[in-house]
């Protein structure tokens, strides 16, 4: 557990920037250093002395630079074990070069693969050298350092200036840790891709940045997120996020995704108090707050569409974690602005995910995302309104972002009662029922939707005697039948989908 004095570094970068600071000061400190390619010439422009790993390999670059530090003269000076009495006489018999010091920065894959769908540039971008030396570094991090990414940069140029050259041995662990971090990150942007052609047959999931929140659900746990929220939003004002923020933000961004009309709505622990669709946006939110205005205190606000000076004004009034809109105005920002912690973010894109994770037992459960809605219904009972259609296919889109149970009343595309995570299904709607008359909303004329199918006939027996005229679900249960016929009675509309939205 020695302290390591740098006497020589191999250094191979593909970026160069920041790299011009360290060879500076590992020439002030009087280290050899090697180099290959571009990243010779680099360092030569910057009239430091640098050599080239051909005088220790005794081969060119070959294969279109394929090969070029893939030699035992280069792997056998960074792996070669120091005070090991087998491998200090390899070393004096094969007359290795030993290095101290390794710096890589790997070709960009993951940046090719967002920029071109050329399939050979793409393949060519795929590190070998680079990464077989990282490896090879960290795993020898007793004897020697890596660093593995720009993003070391600053820290190695700090330890050797402050340490003279001297790099520690918990210094060189914490580096081979973030090494074979960084390998294991760039192994799995190449398996995704190439995931594209086959199933591994692996769990792979994104890894890297890494935002350090304050706690989790609650103050007593500790929480991270991973992930690249700088694609989906710029932030722009209030405080940082946090573990429940980023899960209601993501639930709102999820269910927002769904409409193509002008819509607000309201999000209180993943499920919605309140969303409604309008010809402006200040008609939306004003609907989508008359649905719940009691559960919308304290809540993720979203819409999509711009938000303007007059709906801003109007959502001053209350108190709201976050705003999460594709735009603001200036007059809508500055008044939106005036609460330090209020969190506004422009969202840039939606959420593309093919597939959903959870955590369970002493395993992963992964699945499809449910991304699907039915293609075409079946109307059982009695032709529809032309309202009804437009309430019923809004209706099931927002119950299919509520937690199972689920049940969603609509009238006029406005969420006017909801029922949700119930432990059956008529306690749902009675729940729902409830709430739309704790707001003085009419019943009469309003639509339910089901996001599993009705096992008994209750569920539609309560919604007519309230006023309900139609209702949509999935069907599938053994006893359809029993519902279908007492719609059909009392002249109710009903659909069946075919597509069951349970979430939990």
């Amino acid at each position: 557990m020695h302290d390591l004095q740098v006497k020589r570094a191999l250094i191979s970068a593909f970026h160069k920037e920041g790299l011009d600071s360290i060879c500076r000061l590992l020439h002030q400190l009087q280290v050899e250093i090697y180099s290959t390619g571009g990243t010779q010439q680099f360092i030569q422009q910057l009239q430091i002395p640098c050599q080239s790993v051909e005088t220790l390999t005794g081969y060119p670059s070959i294969l279109g630079g394929r090969v070029k530090t893939l030699h035992p003269a280069v792997f056998g000076g960074i792996l070669a074990r120091r005070n090991h009495p087998d491998d200090e006489q390899q070393i004096k018999d094969y007359h290795l070069t030993l290095f101290d010091l390794v710096i890589v920065d790997l070709y960009p894959f993951e940046e090719t693969v967002a920029t071109t769908q050329d399939e050979s540039a793409i393949i060519e971008k795929i590190d070998i050298g680079g990464v077989s030396l990282i490896r090879a570094a960290a795993k020898n991090f007793a004897d020697v350092a890596v660093v593995a990414s720009r993003q070391e940069y600053d820290q190695l140029l700090q330890w050797l200036a402050s340490q003279q050259g001297v790099i520690r041995y918990d210094q060189r662990k914490w580096l081979a840790a973030r090494a074979f971090a960084h390998c294991t990150h760039y192994d799995m942007a190449i398996t995704r891709y190439f995931e594209r052609f086959a199933d591994t047959g692996f769990f792979f999931a994104e890894a890297a940045p890494v935002y350090s929140l304050r706690y989790g659900e609650n103050p007593h746990q500790s929480a991270r997120f991973f992930g690249k929220l700088h694609q989906l939003f710029d932030q722009l004002h209030g405080k940082a996020l946090s573990y429940n923020n980023l899960v209601d933000i993501d639930a709102a961004c999820q269910l927002i995704a769904e409409f193509q009309e002008t819509t607000f709505a309201i999000i209180k622990h993943t499920n919605a108090c309140g969303i409604a669709s309008r010809d402006t946006v200040y008609d939306a939110w004003k609907a989508a707050l008359q649905g719940d205005p009691e559960s919308a205190f304290g809540g993720i606000l979203i819409t999509n569409a711009p938000v303007d000076e007059a709906t801003a004004a109007s959502m001053h009034e209350i108190f709201f974690e976050v705003c999460i809109a594709p735009d603001f105005t200036a007059g809508a920002l500055e008044i939106l602005s005036k609460k330090k912690n209020r969190i506004l973010l422009k969202q840039k894109a939606t959420i593309q995910s093919g597939s959903s994770f959870k955590t369970i037992l002493n395993g992963i459960l992964q699945q499809q995302t449910d991304q699907l809605n039915f293609q075409q219904w079946q109307e059982m009972t009695r032709p529809l309104t032309p309202q009804e259609q437009a309430d019923l296919s809004f209706a099931n889109l927002v119950c299919k972002h509520l937690k199972s149970n689920a049940i969603a009343l609509v009238k006029n595309k406005q969420l006017i009662g909801k029922g949700c995570g119930q432990t059956s299904r008529v306690d749902a709607l009675r729940q729902a029922i409830e709430k739309a008359r704790q707001f003085g909303f009419d019943l009469h004329g309003a639509v339910m939707a089901s996001d599993a199918f009705f096992p008994f006939d209750d569920c539609v027996r309560l919604a007519h005697e309230v006023g309900i005229t139609a209702v949509i679900h999935p069907g599938g249960s053994i006893r359809d039948e029993d519902s279908i016929r007492f719609c059909r009675e009392h002249q109710m509309g009903m659909v069946i989908t075919g597509t069951r939205h349970f979430l939990h």
